[in-house]
C-alpha cells in the first residue's frame, strides 16, 4: 500500500484491503474514509467489510461515495465538513486517490491559496488542473461566463509586457489585445542600483501603469489565478475568465523574502536593505552614506535570479563612497555568494577582480544566506563545499545587503505552461511554447537560458511580436532570439564594466570597442546607464520603438 500525504493531516491512496488497516493503524491513523462507491470493481471489498476491520483496530471510518469524475460542489462540501469532525490524521482513498485528492482540494479552496494546494496535489502525484476554475472559485463550479475574449492576451504589464504589447501594435494596430496586471505602478527596475548608490531619486524610476499600457490594449486590472491552455482560458482571482486566442505569458519572477529566514521581520530596519525593492533602495544609500566603520555583508542566493550582476554593483557602489570619503579602510566589505564564481561569463572577471583587490573585499563562494537576525545583526550561511557534508556558519554584520531567493511566480509554477523547475517552457528561439503552440513567452519567467534583464526583455520582445505576427498570419516563425543579456556593472561612480552576452556566454558588443570595450570599465558605458538607458526604457522600449533590437531572421 503507497501512503501519500497532502497534509500532516490527511493522507491519500489507491483502494485497500482490511489487511491495509493494521498498517494505517500502526502508522498512527486515526480516521480512514472512503470515496468509492459499493461495487465499483469486481475485487473491490466493500465498505461494511472494511468498517467491521477497522472498528476492531478502533479506527473510525466513513464512507462518502464519489462516482469517478463527477465530484459534485456538495461532495466536497460534505467531504470537508468530515475532515473537520474525524481524529487526525485521516487516509484518504477511492480507486486511484485522485477522487480523494480532488475532494480534498475543493474543500481546501477557501482556506489556501490555489497555487499551494495544486502543488501539495501535484507533489502527491495528482494533476488538478480539472478543476483549477472551481478552487478559484472557493471549491464551486463557476456559472459566470467569459470576462471577456480576445485575440491576444498579455498576462504581465512589466518591460516585457508593456514592451511587446507596443511591438504588436506596431505591426498590427487592429490587433484585440488586453494585458493582465494589477499593478498600479510600472517601476524601472535598472534604476534601484543608482538609487542604492545615491545617483537616482527612487521618485525617477517610477510611473503610474496606466499612463504606460499602449493606446488601444485593453487593462484587466487584476491578479491571475491559473491558466487552462486546453481550453484558451486564463482565469483570474474571483474566478473570473479571460479567453484568448493567443496568449503571451510574461509576469517575471517571484522575489521569495521568506525563504530567509527572518528576512521579512528586519527588512528595512537594523542595517538590513536591498536594492531589490523599490522601497528599500533608498535604505540602502541611507546606510552606505553613514558608515563609518563595521563589517558591511553583501549576498547572492543560487541561480538564477534577476540581473544576476545586481549583488556585485550595490557593493562596488557603496565601496567606491566609502573611498572616496576615506573609511574604506575602517569598513570590512564580504561578499557571499551560494555561486561559485564571481561573473558566470569568465571575459569580464579580470576587470571585477581588479575591483575586488582595489576594495579589499573578502569573496566568499558557495555559502548561501539561510536566515537572519536583525536585531542581533547576525547572518547564517550554509556553506557547501566539495565532497563534505553543508555547514552552518554565523557572521556578525553592520550592514548587509541581501538579495532574496527567487523563482517563478507560483500560479506559473504550478500551471501546464511551466517546465519542471516551474518556468514557462518555451524554445529558447522563437520563445514559442514547446507544446501549446499559442502560447509564448518572454522576460524572467521563461525557461530561455539567458540572463534575466531589462535588457533582454527589451531584444525578446521584437522577436514575440514578429512571431505572433507570423502565426497570426498563417506563417512559421520568422524571429530568433540569440539570448542576448546585457549586465551594466557599476563598478565606481563614473565608470562601469558593460557586460553584453548571448546563449552560452558568447560576447555581443553593441558597440565598437573604440568607443566601449565592455571588458574593461568605461567612463561611455557609465553615461550610457545613467543619461541615456532610462529614455530609451520609457521613450522606446515601451513605446515599440525598437531602437538596436530589431529582430533577427529565423536561422532556417
Amino acid at each position: 500500500m503507497e501512503i501519500k500525504h497532502l497534509t500532516d493531516q490527511i493522507a491519500v491512496g489507491e483502494q485497500i484491503v482490511a489487511s491495509d488497516l493494521k498498517e494505517l493503524h500502526e502508522k498512527g491513523f486515526r480516521a480512514v474514509v472512503c470515496n468509492r462507491p459499493d461495487g465499483e470493481g469486481g475485487d473491490q471489498p466493500t465498505f461494511q467489510e472494511l468498517a467491521t476491520e477497522a472498528e476492531r483496530l478502533g479506527l473510525e471510518m466513513r464512507y462518502l461515495p464519489v462516482v469517478g469524475g463527477k465530484v459534485s460542489d456538495g461532495d466536497a462540501a460534505e467531504f470537508g465538513a468530515v475532515m473537520a469532525q474525524l481524529p487526525k490524521p485521516v487516509f484518504a482513498y477511492c480507486r486511484t486517490g485522485t477522487r480523494s485528492t480532488t475532494l480534498w482540494s475543493l474543500s481546501q479552496a477557501a482556506e489556501r491559496p490555489l497555487p499551494e494546494i495544486v502543488r501539495t496535489a501535484k507533489a502527491a502525484g495528482y494533476d488538478m488542473s480539472g478543476v483549477v476554475r472551481r478552487i478559484a472559485n472557493g471549491g464551486i463550479t463557476p456559472t459566470d461566463a467569459p470576462d471577456g475574449s480576445y485575440d491576444l492576451v498579455i498576462v504581465g504589464a512589466g518591460a516585457g509586457g508593456v514592451a511587446v504589447a507596443a511591438s504588436l501594435k506596431q505591426r498590427m494596430p487592429g490587433l484585440e489585445i488586453a494585458i493582465i496586471d494589477p499593478a498600479e505602478a510600472h517601476y524601472y527596475q535598472p534604476g534601484w542600483t543608482m538609487v542604492g548608490g545615491g545617483v537616482f531619486d527612487a521618485e525617477d524610476t517610477v510611473r503610474t501603469m496606466g499612463s504606460l499600457i499602449p493606446k488601444g490594449v485593453h487593462w484587466i486590472k487584476a491578479a491571475v489565478a491559473a491558466f487552462e491552455p486546453k481550453n484558451d482560458v486564463v482565469i483570474l482571482d474571483g474566478c473570473r475568465v479571460v479567453k484568448y486566442k493567443r496568449l503571451i505569458v510574461t509576469p517575471g519572477l517571484k522575489l521569495d523574502w521568506a525563504r530567509v529566514e527572518g528576512l521579512v521581520e528586519t527588512l528595512g530596519r537594523n542595517g538590513v536593505t536591498s536594492n531589490y525593492r523599490y522601497d528599500l533602495a533608498p535604505y540602502t544609500w541611507k546606510l552606505v552614506s553613514e558608515m563609518r566603520s563595521g563589517r558591511a555583508l553583501f549576498t547572492q542566493p543560487p541561480m538564477p535570479i534577476k540581473c544576476a550582476g545586481a549583488p556585485q554593483k550595490a557593493m562596488y557602489l557603496s565601496a567606491d563612497h566609502w573611498t572616496r570619503k576615506g573609511v574604506i579602510g575602517d569598513i570590512d566589505i564580504q561578499f557571499h555568494n551560494a555561486g561559485g564564481v564571481l561573473f558566470g561569463v569568465k571575459d569580464y572577471v579580470p576587470a571585477l577582480e581588479a575591483y575586488v583587490q582595489k576594495y579589499g573585499i573578502a569573496l566568499n563562494f558557495s555559502q548561501n544566506l539561510v536566515a537572519i537576525d536583525g536585531p542581533s545583526k547576525t547572518a547564517v550561511f550554509d556553506v557547501t563545499k566539495p565532497d563534505q557534508t553543508v555547514e552552518r556558519t554565523e557572521v556578525d554584520f553592520d550592514m548587509i545587503h541581501v538579495v532574496p531567493p527567487q523563482s517563478a511566480p507560483d500560479f506559473v509554477a504550478v500551471s501546464p505552461l511551466a517546465d519542471a523547475a516551474g518556468w514557462v517552457d518555451v524554445d529558447q528561439a522563437t520563445l514559442r511554447h514547446v507544446e501549446y503552440e499559442n502560447i509564448w513567452s518572454l522576460g524572467d519567467v521563461m525557461n530561455a537560458p539567458n540572463a534575466k534583464t531589462a535588457a533582454a526583455a527589451r531584444k525578446q520582445a521584437p522577436v514575440v511580436a514578429e512571431n505572433v505576427v507570423a502565426d497570426i498570419r498563417g506563417r512559421s516563425p520568422r524571429a530568433q532570439y540569440d539570448g542576448y543579456g546585457s549586465c551594466p556593472l557599476t563598478v565606481e561612480r563614473g565608470k562601469i564594466v558593460l557586460a553584453e552576452f548571448g546563449y552560452g556566454g558568447a560576447l555581443q558588443p553593441s558597440f565598437p570597442t573604440w568607443l566601449i570595450d565592455g571588458t574593461k570599465p568605461s567612463r561611455a558605458a557609465w553615461l550610457l546607464k545613467e543619461k541615456i538607458l532610462p529614455p530609451i526604457y520609457w521613450r522606446a522600449m515601451l513605446k515599440g520603438r525598437e531602437w538596436l533590437a530589431r529582430p533577427e531572421a529565423l536561422s532556417k
